[in-house]
């Protein structure tokens, strides 16, 4: 690397660690501008005062234990600095408060460490809970949700809710989180989605408002990440008649990876991963060995689509895929950043 390119890179890290993240972004530019920038920013840093000392309060094993943590995290860090993460959040951490804070806050974490989160949530429980207030109950034909224009209607109104709420939870904590649907900018492109029957092979059967993903345009997200915002996406595309269409946000997240040429595909569930017969975790797996699993059972009902997602994704270049347990709080810290992880990784061979 030339002198001024580490000088610049130095600079750079020594104003993250001030805490002045987001304003900086070295990667892609000449080392002369890197250089100016860096000089800009390291001004304004000595302008800041350090935050107020604090008196040491672990004991010495457990201060050891939260150095050698953060020490772990390092290596990671260096390798999914400037990649793409697409996020799918959904389960429990949308439902609960706590879990609530420590997503956004994990998403703002890994935003300020250098990699380009990208959220895409779904909200199945909190649409469930609107179709019961209006009597009517919700109904699925393999992992897809039979959404009629009343149902539609519903889905539309509580994804945007969810959205400006997950919006507002990571802005809160610092990030500059940026609130879209598929329709917006027509960037998510979809038709009709037909399933075939499982008791009679060759019937087609015609589930709704549900789309199919035919093209994601991936500008509005690159546009959106030269700006260090974070997207924050709601699984809605359109049809070529500009219908308004129900999609798996599973499949959205999956798809968009492959577009995004993510380095990893994160899927947050209510369940600790994949689970064999015996309801052990599976820690890694191939595309091959979920194959079988899908052939013999083992895989059915909801985790369908998110197996598809995860399967097509692996197969189209994303590096790997992560499918963890959003019940465990700072869940998608532990899964990239540490040695152990939560849940079950699927590698793309």
């Amino acid at each position: 690397m030339p002198p001024d390119s580490f000088l610049a890179m130095w600079i750079f890290f020594w104003c993250r660690i001030r805490g002045k993240f987001a304003s900086f972004r070295p990667m892609g530019e000449m080392p002369a501008k890197m250089l100016l920038r860096a000089f800009a920013l390291w001004a304004k840093c000595l302008l800041t005062p350090f935050p107020e000392e604090k008196s040491m309060s672990l004991t010495p094993s457990a201060a050891d234990k939260k150095a050698r943590t953060l020490s772990e995290a390092m290596p990671y860090i260096q390798r999914f600095f400037d990649k793409t993460i697409v996020i799918k959040y959904g389960g429990n951490a949308m439902t609960d408060p706590m879990l609530q804070e420590s997503f956004a806050r994990d998403v703002v974490l890994l935003k300020f460490v250098g990699m380009n989160p990208v959220v895409v949530h779904g909200g199945g429980p909190q649409i469930n809970e609107m179709l019961k207030r209006v009597g009517k109950q919700g109904e699925f034909i393999q992992g897809m949700r039979v959404t009629d224009d009343e149902t539609m209607d519903m889905v539309e109104m509580v994804l945007g809710k969810i959205n400006k709420d997950i919006v507002s939870l990571i802005n809160k904590h610092g990030g500059k989180a940026v609130g879209l649907t598929g329709q917006d900018g027509a960037f998510i492109r979809a038709d009709r989605m037909m399933l075939e029957s499982r008791d009679e092979p060759g019937k087609m059967l015609d589930i709704g408002q549900v789309g199919e993903i035919t093209r994601i345009d991936p500008s509005i997200i690159s546009f959106l990440d030269s700006g260090d915002f974070i997207p924050v996406i709601a699984p809605i595309g359109v049809a070529p008649d500009g219908e308004t269409l129900n999609i798996n946000a599973d499949l959205v997240a999956g798809k968009l990876a492959e577009v995004l040429k993510a380095e990893k595909l994160v899927l947050l569930t209510n369940t600790p991963g994949v689970l064999d017969k015996d309801g052990n975790l599976l820690s890694g797996l191939t595309p091959k060995d979920i194959d079988a699993l899908v052939a013999d059972g083992t895989l059915s009902g909801g985790m369908l689509p998110k197996i598809g997602s995860a399967l097509d994704a692996a197969r189209s270049g994303v590096r790997s895929v992560h499918i963890i347990d959003g019940r465990v709080e700072h869940a998608l810290l532990l899964e990239i950043l540490t040695d152990e992880g939560v849940g079950t990784l699927i590698k793309s061979k």
